[in-house]
């Protein structure tokens, strides 16, 4: 890639949702940031399914498709690599794109627990490659504008922090047993899936968990057998076989924040669940200081909830709507009340990343927050077993907010 053209060849293994998202997110990267004068081009795709492509070259663009992945590490005109493959492949082809020289944008969970996710970690850190980690919740221009509040003690000394992502995904008895169910396909369940994505987003906002203690249970002890490759844990199947659940549904921890956090010492509370019935993507923050508190709701996404003073006359939270002022919002809609969507928050998390690989400011992920949330979510399912408080060692490179 010459730093002349800034045109930056994309691979992408593995053409399902999130590779489609993050297909369409390159190409608007250039309409979205005209500035930065990037533009991409869609160099190879694979799946190891035909159809799917066939769609990344006849629908998506790509110039080439292939069935093995590994043609994409190896193309010569390939500059950055998405891997949105399932869970249990992450850190194989993680490994290989560092070994091969490629920075990479890679789906959470980066591996199947911490010893994985360390492994991609050593493997990245070794080759000098750019890493992203798809946390692509942190980019909400509200959670910037929180994130930025915090950071100017608008709150005063931060006190505590309550965390909650719940979704029904998994509500369904009848729900298929995907891979997701399966401890050696996916390691955890809920905990790796989504109180990962709320444990990245208390560090991005707050800074460095220190210690956690945990509990953990599974609702729906068996569900209805699915053949691999043959539908997704959407799908439901009445009166088939039965197999057994072996990750957790549901997860609680209490937290403690470290020294180097921007709010040192304080406490916190992180819940989730997957078969919640009502919330469909039910991912919320609260944290509260000695002199205000803030909560963020994804469903409503481009609003914030801000209460500012002990004294103030304006009693209870004040509704902040997004605006040109919060984060990457400008680039998206030109004024308040014209609301953002999941979509560009990836676009969002493909122009930090792009802008890391190009040699410019690296406000993206990174693989040392992938290793910082498994070392929680590790942590979080030995307290579980055990019943006693974990301690948890810092990860340093993390972009989490310190004081």
């Amino acid at each position: 890639m010459s730093q002349e053209s800034r045109t930056v060849g994309v691979g992408l293994i593995s053409v399902g949702w999130m590779g489609k998202l993050h297909s369409r997110a390159y190409q608007t990267v250039p309409y979205a940031y005209p500035e930065l004068g990037l533009t991409t081009k869609l160099v190879i795709a694979a799946d190891t399914a035909p159809d799917r492509v066939d769609y990344a070259r006849d629908v998506l663009g790509f110039a080439e498709g292939t069935t093995d992945y590994h043609d994409v590490l190896n193309h010569p005109d390939v500059d950055v690599v998405s891997i949105c493959a399932p869970n249990f492949l992450h850190a194989e082809i993680g490994i290989a794109a560092a070994k091969a020289g490629k920075h990479f944008w890679i789906e959470k969970p980066v591996g199947r627990g911490y010893e994985e996710t360390a492994a991609v970690q050593e493997a990245a850190v070794e080759a000098g490659v750019v890493t992203s980690i798809g946390y692509n919740y942190r980019h909400a221009p509200a959670v910037e504008h929180a994130r930025k509040l915090i950071a100017d003690g608008r709150l005063g000394r931060i006190t505590n922090v309550r965390a909650v992502f719940f979704s029904g995904y998994a509500s369904e008895p009848n729900g298929a047993l995907s891979w997701r169910f399966d401890r050696k396909l996916a390691g955890t369940g809920v905990l790796a899936d989504l109180f990962s994505h709320a444990t990245d987003l208390c560090q991005y906002v707050v800074g460095p968990i220190a210690e956690v203690t945990a509990l953990t249970s599974t609702v729906y002890t068996q569900r209805p057998k699915l053949a691999m490759g043959s539908g997704t844990h959407f799908a439901v199947i009445e009166n088939g076989e039965m197999g057994e659940v072996e990750n957790e549904d549901y997860a609680a921890a209490l937290v403690r924040f470290g020294p180097s956090a921007r709010g040192a010492g304080a406490v916190g509370t992180i819940e989730s669940s997957r078969v919640a019935v009502g919330p469909e993507c039910g991912y919320q923050i609260e944290v509260y200081g000695t002199e205000g508190s803030l909560k963020w709701d994804f469903e409503r996404m481009n609003e914030l909830k801000v209460c500012l003073g002990r004294n103030n006359d304006e009693q209870g939270y004040t509704t902040v709507n997004a605006s040109p002022r919060h984060g990457d919002y400008a680039h998206f809609q030109p004024g308040p009340g014209n609301s953002m969507g999941f979509d560009d928050l990836k676009v969002i998390e493909a122009k930090k990343f792009l802008v890391a690989v190009t040699g410019g400011v690296q406000e993206n992920s990174n693989i040392h927050d992938a290793a910082s949330a498994a070392a929680i979510v590790s942590a979080a399912e030995a307290s579980s077993l055990s019943g006693q408080w974990q301690k948890i060692e810092e990860i340093h490179g993390t972009t989490a907010a310190r004081a």
